[in-house]
């Protein structure tokens, strides 16, 4: 086999792999090949007949599946990874909102976006919507773009200030010269990303105008337990905001009235089942969203918690709504005898469904020609646990993980090969976060650092509003 090449141009072919098209007939073809030339895909079929020069990967015995997309990850937090294991949302607010998170310089917010993207790209996620809501200053801001732009794969930067209200920063004269200078970059697209705090006052109303006049979609956390609620999405709905292309992040803790309101608006949600259902947010909302036909897609949030791959988030989406089946019926006195939920949706939510909350899906989010060959072939001969293969989709979400990943391609490029990334420095990424914890833990305080680790509950709790640019409470 040819060198695997690292620019982008030559022509490639996956040989011989069962392909998931994720296309609007959900078809499996196994035994197909797929071909990618000048970053789309040319064909897809049996024994397609490769061009000259062109990089034939064995594909056989392995799974062919889109790019998935990752539409809420908080990339900066990546240089604490796995810190607050055993964090409630309450400590999370305490200890990121209030406290380490404001010790971050624009370098460790470009550090913890590196070594997020690269981990983003490794695990198969060729778009990731970094929810950038440490973004104190411009120059932090500046810092998460170019980490972005510097490492393979596609971006959606979010940009975000949780230390400011949201209709003061993003009227900032200095943002919106960031903004409009960086919203089309090559693979970085912007959204603006803030949350409604349900104040009848809807301060956030500046914040939805600068977003129209910028042109840009809004994401925010919704439907979170003690933080926003049913107020904030009847806000936004009322007062007009209520656009196709505003993703509801969660979503989890919400009257019927809200689903009613974001379906209607064609809203969508993305869902992190890990996070749902670790810190409290609610119950992982895709049994209601279902019966509203509100669209999905899939988010990992947070590695200062979880992991950081979609093949958790897609095991933990399953699991979370058959539970909830099976509970209900058993509640009932009742059995569930067909699960409603299959793994080729939830497959969907992960690829197709974040292109669309992204406004991709015309070129991204399943194999077809002509779209944007963002592929991922999960391949492992040296796991007895990708064979044999049976049920594709539910050995993509319920038997793979991030080491199966042995080829990746983002517009036509490869930026993973035979489980190795290429031509990128993984050791400079690492250096840079270490530089990062060492930051933090000495201005933190060693005692300090230990105790965030091993969390009491805090003296100051952080009551149902943590965020600090509003006086409004919850009734």
């Amino acid at each position: 086999m040819p060198d695997a090449p690292t620019g982008d141009g030559r022509p490639v072919v996956l040989r011989g792999g069962t392909v998931l098209t994720v296309d609007r007939d959900r078809r499996v073809l196994p035994g197909a090949d797929v071909l990618v030339l000048d970053g789309a895909v040319a064909a897809v079929g049996p024994d397609l007949p490769a061009p000259g020069g062109a990089l034939e990967v064995d594909a056989t015995g392995g799974v062919v599946l889109p790019g998935m997309v990752d539409t809420h990850r908080h990339m900066w937090q990546t240089a604490m990874r796995g810190y607050g294991a055993d964090w409630t949302l309450a400590q999370y607010f305490q200890w990121y909102y209030l406290q380490h998170g404001t010790l971050f310089r624009p370098q460790d917010v470009h550090a913890g976006n590196v070594l997020s993207a690269l981990e983003a790209v490794d695990a198969g996620v060729t778009t990731t919507v970094d929810w950038s809501h440490g973004l104190r200053t411009v120059e932090h801001a500046e810092a998460a773009a170019d980490a972005l732009t510097g490492v393979p794969g596609r971006y959606v930067l979010a940009c975000g200030n949780l230390h400011a209200a949201p209709a003061a920063w993003t009227a900032s004269p200095e943002f919106q010269a960031f903004a409009r200078r960086r919203r089309d970059e090559g693979r970085l697209a912007l959204q603006l990303a803030f949350d409604v705090t349900g104040d009848p006052a809807f301060p956030e109303r500046g914040a939805f105008e600068v977003a129209r006049e910028l042109g840009l979609p809004v994401t925010t956390h919704a439907g979170v337990w003690g933080a926003t609620g049913d107020d904030a999405v009847r806000l936004v709905h009322e007062n007009g905001f209520a656009d196709p292309g505003t993703v509801y992040v969660h979503a989890a803790s919400l009257s019927e009235d809200s689903y009613q309101r974001i379906a209607a608006s064609g809203g969508r949600v993305s869902v992190s089942a890990e996070s749902e259902q670790n810190a409290g947010q609610g119950y992982p909302p895709t049994w209601r969203l279902r019966r509203h036909g509100i669209d999905v897609s899939l988010s990992t949030d947070s590695s200062a918690w979880w992991s950081a791959d979609m093949f958790s988030a897609m095991r933990a989406t399953l699991g979370a709504d058959r539970a909830r089946e099976h509970l209900e019926a058993q509640q009932r006195g009742g059995t569930v005898t067909g699960n409603s939920l299959r793994a080729e949706q939830v497959v969907e939510w992960a690829t197709r469904g974040g292109a669309r909350a992204i406004g991709r899906e015309d070129d991204l989010g399943s194999v077809e020609v002509g779209k944007q060959a963002d592929l991922v072939l999960v391949k492992n001969d040296a796991s007895p646990a990708l064979t044999p293969l049976l049920h594709p989709h539910g050995h993509v979400v319920l038997q793979a993980q991030r080491g199966d990943v042995h080829t990746v391609l983002v517009a036509g490029r490869l930026v993973k090969h035979e489980h190795r990334l290429l031509g990128v420095d993984l050791a400079a990424a690492r250096r840079e976060v270490e530089r990062t914890v060492e930051h933090l833990r000495s201005r933190v305080g060693e005692r300090e650092w230990a105790a965030g680790m091993s969390p009491e509950v805090p003296e100051t709790v952080v009551g149902e509003n943590p965020y600090t640019y509003s006086d409004h409470r919850r009734s």
